[in-house]
């Protein structure tokens, strides 16, 4: 197999293809894209003067923005190997760039509630398909020895693209007076970004990116072959039965999730609320955005370091030191607890996180048939992003508005804690 050895490596070998290195602008361009309007809507929800953030109103976005994840998740996989995947990519991000539009529209007008919910509900539904779209297109850009590496390039690439989109949009918030009127500015910024992203997939030829021979099916059969996923689900628990492997993987990365995605709800209202001023939004939504890059970092280390710790021991002892590691960061959270600590602590969760989740990937992708595969991947879906709209729900009732809870820490300490052992121990007796 051909490799670069390095992240940097691989990507130089990757970007020699011409139809890779349009497919790979095209997720860029669209996860910054994305990443402007997630900053968009943190700036709207949790950092806007004329609202207080309160442990409710952060779980209520929060389930909003992974419930389309779940919910659509699994029947867009099902749809993408229907209808040509090149259209999928500029149809739908000129769709979501209209939908964007309508989003500044609410905001600018100052309608905030289930319309605008409703709304940013249906637009990130639609970026479901964008990035399931990208993901199966890869094998069509690229030759098979050179498929490992695109994987691990294009997502961390995209994630990187998405921090500077953010990046960008709370610049354009810090320099312009907070409101709906600079909110509204930057879902606009991030409707343009969607629409080149369209401009950018119809470089590519339109049968490109596959599936191989598809053709314009009519409506009821789309609708009979959604429907099949319900019965995916199903096949698909009957199997894992039988496979103790992605099953105790899928297992610690539920338990993984439940913690970090409780993290993440703790850590938006510590900045809104406790390490800055409540009534200073602009400083809340600067530290916010600095602890993004940190576990933003974290995310692009692990994806430097898990191949090597991978080589040096099993992929399931790493997954276990991964949360061992986000187990004490929590518990230094709970005897201290400031600005620096937090910094520090997001980029090591972020890492750990990360380091996690590539290992969970390659198990379950290697230790499942492939022609079960798919659909083990949907229900994995579902696990990933279940277990963190749970986990926003509880903190929704337990935790106070500044978000500072030694308890709760110490629950989320136990859960990572208690996560690594069962899942060493089980995979020890297998």
């Amino acid at each position: 197999m051909t490799t670069g050895g390095t992240y940097l490596g691989d990507l130089r070998i990757v970007l020699r293809g011409r139809d890779f290195r349009r497919l790979f602008a095209t997720r860029l361009v669209s996860q910054a894209a994305d990443g402007a309007f997630q900053a968009g809507l943190a700036s709207l929800f949790f950092f806007s003067p004329e609202r207080a953030a309160t442990a409710g109103a952060v779980a209520t976005a929060f389930a909003v923005a992974v419930l389309p994840y779940t919910l659509v998740g699994p029947f867009a996989g099902v749809l993408l190997d229907r209808w040509r995947r090149r259209q999928v990519l500029v149809v739908a991000n000129l769709v979501r760039a209209a939908l964007v539009v309508g989003v500044a529209a609410l905001v600018g007008a100052g309608v905030v509630g289930v319309p605008l919910y409703v709304a940013v509900l249906v637009c990130l539904s639609v970026n479901r398909f964008i990035l399931a779209g990208l993901g199966a297109s890869l094998p069509h850009v690229v030759p098979e020895d050179e498929l490992v590496m695109a994987n691990a390039v294009s997502p961390t690439s995209g994630t990187l693209a998405a921090l500077l989109g953010g990046g960008v949009g709370v610049g354009v918030r810090l320099a312009l007076s907070p409101g709906n009127g600079t909110d509204a500015v930057i879902l606009l910024l991030a409707a343009a970004g969607f629409a080149a992203a369209s401009q950018v997939a119809r470089l590519m030829d339109k049968d490109l990116l596959g599936p191989d021979g598809a053709r314009r099916l009519p409506w009821h059969d789309v609708a009979e072959a959604a429907a099949g996923v319900a019965r995916g689900f199903v096949e698909a628990l009957h199997y894992l039965r039988h496979k103790r492997r992605p099953t105790l993987a899928l297992a610690a990365i539920g338990g993984h999730r439940l913690a970090y995605g409780a993290t993440t709800v703790v850590i938006i209202l510590l900045c809104r609320n406790y390490f800055t001023d409540p009534a200073d939004t602009d400083a809340g939504a600067a530290l916010l955005a600095s602890i993004f890059v940190a576990s933003g970092v974290g995310f692009f280390v692990a994806a430097l370091v898990t191949p090597v710790a991978t080589r040096r021991m099993r992929m399931e002892t790493w997954i276990v030191v991964c949360l061992v590691a986000a187990a004490l960061v929590e518990a230094t959270f709970v005897v201290f607890l400031d600005v620096t600590t937090a910094l520090v602590g997001a980029f090591v969760l972020g890492t750990a996180a990360q380091g996690a989740k590539i290992c969970v990937d390659a198990i379950v992708q290697g230790s499942v048939e492939d022609a079960f595969r798919g659909r083990v991947m949907s229900f994995y879906d579902v696990v990933f992003n279940v277990a963190s709209v749970v986990s926003a729900a509880v903190c929704a009732t337990v935790l106070p508005a500044d978000g500072y809870s030694p308890g709760v820490y110490v629950g989320i300490t136990l859960l990572y804690a208690l996560t690594a052992v069962l899942y060493g121990r089980f995979h020890r007796r297998r």
